[in-house]
């Protein structure tokens, strides 16, 4: 799993990242999504990478704009039955 983080100009408030977020699901498979306008930025999981043009296109589409692009390795946190993960 990854964890990519996209920095996001002109999101102004709760709707915006609710915009952003139902974009990002209904365009692509993740696991999770979470836009925040007031760090400006989308945190994306999934089990692989998603396409960084794909992503700025359906992004663009909104009217907001991409402004940067990471992808880290994702490790889930919590624990097992049989002790920590």
């Amino acid at each position: 799993m990854v964890k990519m983080i996209v920095g996001i100009d002109g999101m102004m408030c709760n709707m915006c990242e609710a915009h952003v977020n139902d974009a990002i699901r209904n365009k692509f498979k993740v696991k999770k999504v979470t836009a925040s306008h007031t760090a400006k930025n989308a945190e994306i999981i999934a089990e692989e990478p998603l396409d960084e043009a794909a992503l700025k296109a359906v992004i663009d589409e909104t009217g907001y704009t991409m402004t940067s692009f990471a992808c880290e390795p994702y490790e889930k946190k919590g624990f097992s039955l049989f002790g920590k993960k």
